[in-house]
């Protein structure tokens, strides 16, 4: 396996979220679990079936900035497959290099609606909480070629057989090139076997003889149906295959590989390599995992070493919605903490000071109060003196008098800063809210204000932001305001005027005005 590339984790965890399995690697050791609970130091993978996915080839003109490519597929996508604007799928895409074509781009695009993540791990997130990578199934095989697993290049073809789907993979010059998911699962399988058989058999005996009877010795009432359904699968993968060739224009197949998520007694391969006539192969590869069950499905193995590449090796398709939360301080959230951190320290060391200058005169007040008082008494004493001593008394009333209305000015410029800090923090929650919803968007902030009227004393004071947004897709802002209108439409109310284009920028602006009702 060599060195993993994730020594910040402990543990790597993959997740069949069709069958909730789970196999979990500690120290390049693989162990099937069947209870899964929350750690940080664990990596969480897992997979997409192909058949979950809209995916196709689209061309995209080399004229395009790179900044701008992701745009450029996402418009071309809902245009050319007529998507429903009103859904926001996930999109993702593998770039297919093609020396022949000089003006255009050529991507393999994988489109997926967020909702059907949603709900295929909805049990597993409720203990592990985050899912690091989900990517689909055939771009697992990837690892095969990064660890040096499959050496030789040239074109192949990967066939897996699951419960659930039947996938086909062909990579050239170790590079995906196409995937198609085939009508042939185990399930859809189980069906087909019964109309040749002519009874209804129920699966899980269908299951059995197909890991556990040997077609070339078993003596089985079913051995001539299902010879007869793998003599029908491989001609429908024969047609693809032609097609495949054809359509991409590629040359002969070096190598097959063919194997299924069961155990098998009947060697499949052997099976593929005389129905297709093309040299076949199984899964087992080294994986080398300790302990590592040659039964365990090839899907799991495949996600443990592909956790193990560095990004450069690995293909940039993450489906996953359940992300890990970024370091505290790269999170807008922990910036907005910290500077209402600073902001209440400062607002304190004002009140600090005032109260320190307070004390110092309060004691001078007394010192003074106690200099009269010794005055007094000696009045009588000191008749000569009281003419003198009486100018004495007035510049001291004097002084007390002016000590006396500092006082109350500080004291009211303390109940102000009062009321700003009790007014502040609702202000700075607010704008942590929004921004969050903001970066949700990928929109930038041009300017933010703040104003309060006040119309009249009987009637509260009217609170508005305007926040100057900036973006390079206005259906972004369009997108915001729907979306902070069905959150928020109860507590604030929500407008905006126009959307201005910048050609010179490129960019697009609005004012977006957000009144508390």
């Amino acid at each position: 396996m060599g060195k993993k590339e994730y020594p910040s984790f402990c543990s790597v965890l993959s997740i069949n979220p069709y069958k909730n399995s789970y196999i979990l690697n500690i120290e390049n050791k693989l162990n099937s679990i069947t209870s899964t609970s929350y750690t940080k130091e664990q990596y969480v993978i897992s997979y997409l079936n192909i058949n979950k996915f809209i995916n196709t080839h689209i061309e995209i003109s080399k004229n395009i900035p790179q900044e701008h490519l992701y745009d450029a597929i996402y418009n071309k996508a809902y245009d050319e497959l007529g998507l429903d604007q009103t859904t926001m799928y996930q999109i993702e895409y593998i770039e297919i290099f093609n020396k022949l074509d000089e003006n255009h781009r050529n991507f393999h695009i994988f489109i997926i609606d967020p909702l059907t993540v949603e709900h295929l791990f909805k049990s597993a997130v409720e203990t592990i909480k985050y899912i690091d990578y989900i990517t689909p199934s055939p771009l697992l095989i990837k690892a095969l070629y990064s660890k040096n697993l499959i050496e030789k290049s040239g074109l192949h073809c990967f066939i897996y057989f699951q419960e659930n789907e039947t996938f086909i993979a062909i990579y050239n010059e170790k590079e995906f090139l196409y995937t198609k998911s085939i009508n042939y699962s185990f399930i859809e399988m189980h069906e087909r076997f019964c109309q040749l058989y002519g009874e209804m058999v129920e699966y899980e005996d269908f299951i059995y003889f197909l890991s556990y009877e040997d077609l070339k010795t078993t003596q089985s009432i079913y051995k001539t149906s299902i010879i007869k359904l793998y003599k029908e699968v491989f001609a429908n993968i024969n047609d693809i295959l032609t097609y495949v060739k054809r359509a991409l224009n590629l040359g002969k197949f070096e190598t097959l590989y063919v194997d299924t998520q069961l155990p098998s007694i009947t060697k499949i391969d052997e099976m593929a390599e005389a129905e297709l006539g093309i040299k076949c192969s199984n899964f087992n590869f080294n994986y080398g995992f300790i302990n590592h069950d040659a039964h365990t499905d090839h899907i799991h193995a495949l996600m443990h070493i592909y956790s193990t590449l560095l990004e450069e090796d690995r293909y940039k398709c993450n489906f996953t919605i359940y992300h890990r939360p970024a370091k505290f301080m790269q999170r807008y959230s922990g910036r907005t903490i910290l500077l209402f951190v600073a902001t209440l320290t400062l607002a304190f060391l004002y009140p600090v000071s005032y109260w320190t200058l307070t004390y110092t005169k309060s004691l001078q007040y007394k010192l003074l109060e106690e200099e009269y008082t010794n005055l007094h008494n000696l009045k009588t004493t000191r008749e000569a003196l009281i003419k003198s001593k009486e100018e004495g008394k007035d510049k001291v009333f004097k002084l007390v008098n002016d000590e006396k209305e500092e006082y109350l000015n500080r004291k009211n410029t303390l109940v102000k800063i009062h009321d700003v800090k009790v007014s502040y923090p609702m202000k700075a929650d607010l704008l942590q809210i929004f921004t969050k919803d903001f970066n949700k968007f990928s929109l930038n902030l041009e300017s933010i204000f703040y104003t309060e009227v006040q119309k009249s004393q009987e009637v509260e004071a009217s609170k508005e932001f305007k926040f100057g947004l900036v973006s390079v897709n206005d259906k972004k802002i369009t997108d915001l305001i729907k979306y902070l209108t069905k959150i928020y439409g109860e507590k604030f109310h929500f407008s905006l005027t126009e959307i201005v284009y910048d050609s010179e920028e490129k960019l697009y602006f609005g004012e977006l005005k957000v009144n508390l009702i």
